[in-house]
């Protein structure tokens, strides 16, 4: 478990630093060749690196053990910090649509070899981002990792509608077709839509998870089908699981042979934790309330 979270910390790091870099390169070549969607994912890119920072801040504090006052553990801290990087997103998101909007009432800039060089660095370099996020995210189930690689998958379709824009202005310039000038703020339009539909995604999962939403039926029955292999268990009663961060608590109840003494019980409550914890590592606490069972 340590390996894997010093892959998530080391992961975010990388990332953030990425974005501080993008960040620059995007507003740098942006301003200078006047690129409206290039600076507007500039802005998003600035809008990134806070994001990031608050993921890497969330899942330190998601790390720490349990204590008196979160007996629980901290795990609903990523959960928090994926819902402020869908906040940020939808943000940036209503920020790139309105600035794009406007520039389609203004005389359309000139574009630039730079500006179709910088998006095309951007798009290679957030795309690899997202590989490499999205793989360790989900191999740590970490909800702060995983919300950072779906922000670099906002940077992706943002990146590939800056090419195709800045591309069709270039085109237009060089075959004389006015219109394809505008192929600018038009991408920067259709990022912001899909930055938007993005960041609702992502602020849903957050909330389902803050409101302690029920792990999927699929999940539920795995757990019972292990659950019903310990011989003793005749009947289960109540099986409810829910996601607390990077990982599972389990809340059961099971009829067992009501002849049997506590020692005997409690024996049973060991084997029941353990067959689920051994196949399913992501399951943290396994809670079990044991009813008499008579023929």
């Amino acid at each position: 478990m340590g390996k894997g979270n010093n892959a998530s910390i080391v992961a975010v790091w990388i990332s953030l630093v990425s974005n501080i870099v993008l960040t620059l390169l995007k507003l740098t070549v942006g301003f200078l060749s006047g690129s409206q969607v290039l600076l507007a994912d500039g802005v998003h890119n600035a809008g990134d690196v806070i994001a990031t920072a608050a993921a890497l801040s969330s899942m330190r504090i998601s790390k720490r053990p349990a204590d008196d006052d979160h007996p629980y553990g901290h795990g609903k801290a990523e959960v928090l910090g994926s819902a402020f990087v869908a906040i940020v997103l939808a943000l940036a998101a209503l920020f790139i649509g309105y600035h794009a909007a406007t520039a389609l009432f203004e005389e359309p800039v000139e574009a630039s070899v730079l500006a179709l060089t910088a998006a095309l660095v951007s798009l290679a370099w957030k795309q690899a981002l997202y590989m490499y996020t999205i793989r360790i995210g989900r191999q740590t189930n970490s909800k702060g990792l995983i919300a950072t690689a779906y922000d670099h998958l906002a940077d992706v379709y943002a990146s590939l509608a800056a090419v195709v824009g800045i591309a069709l202005a270039m085109l237009g310039e060089a075959w004389s077709i006015p219109y394809l000038a505008y192929g600018d703020p038009l991408a920067g339009i259709i990022v912001s839509i899909l930055v938007l539909k993005l960041a609702y995604s992502m602020g849903q999962e957050a909330f389902d998870v803050l409101m302690e939403k029920a792990v999927k039926p699929e999940k539920l029955g795995e757990y019972a089908a292990l659950i019903v292999t310990i011989p003793q268990v005749k009947r289960i009663d109540r099986l409810r699981a829910r996601e607390h961060g990077h990982y599972i608590l389990v809340d059961l109840r099971v009829s067992i042979p009501g002849e049997l003494t506590v020692q005997e019980g409690h024996d049973i409550s060991r084997q029941i934790k353990r067959a689920i914890m051994e196949r399913h590592a992501d399951v943290d606490e396994v809670l079990i309330h044991l009813n008499p069972w008579y023929e």
